[in-house]
């Protein structure tokens, strides 16, 4: 029996509908940018699987350091305990982090780090004797699947089910360069009307959205008023962090810097689950005092796990290498020159792009998450090329590592793409 048919005796897979969609390929082995299944056929993976394996899968260098530290400590609860591979990543972040972060709390993933942000912001004011319930996020984005990061999202093809017991979010355009004053103007009425704790945002990118890019100045303006109003900012960066679009973090494209920051995804490589919500100094000061109820009083079983410490290590000393700072250059240019030669063709509405990330708007009216996109995946990987479509947005964000030859490919099998659309 092969693993694609065991499969179906017990699994149940995220985001899937089992009934129209039954099948799940079977990956025995990845290494660098391909994925190989139970028959020997290759893919390429141009998302990073899901945006996680950004130096490859199985990179040596981290696998090595990963193996080192199973040696010596595996796992250690963190409430009582500390540890050098904690204390290490700890430093590692803080010098490649936005200047005003200082403090740095693990959760387990994306989602539980969003959670973690809302549970500070809504407790620094609770420990300041201020009662604030309330948060404004932008219109299309997602935060997660836990109940929290739900409530902060604004897709209705994850959160239908659960509106009626999400948390109060006043929803507000992203600035698109035209409309920032009627954004702020908007801002303004909420707060006047309302108790707002946090402003919660993917910053530059809306991935879930189909990797929409905002305007920088907008959005620094958009800050700038949660600053001068006291209420906290969130930067969302799970997805962005870590060199995606062009920079260490999307947040150091704009001169405002936000109060708190959720990070996951690529902060490991993509190779053991791990995440992390770090905030300012001045957020970590307001949960001190003489009472435990005025602490954090949050934890997951595996925070700071040594194993997962030791893996994001190693993938921040990579990102910090020459070689994968060129390699990033090298697709964003990669990236703009396929953006020219595809962005007049009948099937392409509209291009995007920013660091290694691309996005392409096809030219259709087919819905969102109907039969064109479940058509598109299965053509790309008939083509040896992993490409999960967002809807009607195809977008590319492969690893660091992949090379020009790659890279090509995924390029021509898009083009390719274009004529069944």
């Amino acid at each position: 029996m092969t693993l694609k048919e065991r499969d179906k005796k017990h699994l149940w897979h995220p985001l899937k509908q089992h009934q129209t969609h039954p099948n799940s390929l079977a990956i025995v082995k990845a290494k660098g940018c391909h994925l190989f299944d139970e028959e020997g056929k290759s893919y390429i993976d141009a998302i990073s699987s899901w945006y996680t394996c950004m130096f490859g899968h199985c990179n040596d260098y981290i696998t090595s350091r990963v193996a080192e530290q199973m040696k010596t400590l595996d796992q250690i609860m963190f409430s009582d305990f500390t540890h050098q591979p904690a204390i290490e990543l700890s430093e590692a972040l803080i010098k490649i982090l936005p200047v005003n972060q200082n403090r740095i709390f693990f959760n387990d993933n994306g989602s539980t780090a969003v959670e973690a942000a809302i549970k500070m912001a809504l407790q620094y004011y609770f420990n300041k004797g201020e009662k604030r319930s309330s948060f404004i996020a932008f219109e299309n984005g997602f935060h997660g699947d836990t109940f929290g990061a739900m409530s902060m999202s604004s897709l209705s093809v994850y959160n239908g089910p659960f509106e009626d017991f999400l948390m109060t979010i006043h929803r507000i355009p992203v600035p698109d360069g035209t409309n920032t004053e009627a954004i702020l103007n908007q801002i303004q009425t909420i707060i006047e009307s309302d108790l707002i704790a946090g402003f919660i945002y993917e910053p530059l990118v809306q991935g879930a959205a189909g990797m929409k890019i905002h305007d920088s100045d907008g959005l620094n303006e958009i800050l700038n008023c949660f600053k001068s109003n006291g209420i906290l900012t969130i930067a969302d960066e799970v997805m962005t962090g870590f060199g995606k679009t062009g920079k260490y973090f999307a947040s150091d494209h704009v001169s405002t810097k936000p109060d708190i920051i959720c990070l996951s995804k690529a902060l490991t490589a993509g190779l053991v689950p791990m995440a992390i919500t770090s905030c300012t100094e001045t957020i970590y000061k307001a949960f001190l005092g003489e009472s435990i109820a005025t602490g954090f009083m949050h934890c997951h079983t595996y925070s700071a796990n040594p194993i997962a410490c030791a893996a994001a290590i190693a993938a921040i000393e990579l990102l910090q290498s020459d070689a994968i700072q060129n390699n990033i250059t090298r697709i964003a240019n990669a990236h703009k020159a396929f953006e020219s030669k595809i962005q007049n063709h009948p099937k392409v509405k509209s291009t995007r792009s920013i660091g290694v990330i691309l996005a392409i708007d096809l030219n259709t009216t087919a819905e969102r998450y109907g039969d064109l996109r479940d058509k598109l995946l299965v053509f790309f990987m008939k083509n040896g090329v992993f490409l999960r479509p967002l809807g009607n947005t195809i977008y590319i964000q492969p690893p660091y590592v992949v090379t020009e030859e790659e890279l090509q490919k995924v390029y021509s099998t898009i083009q390719k793409a274009l004529d069944i659309v």
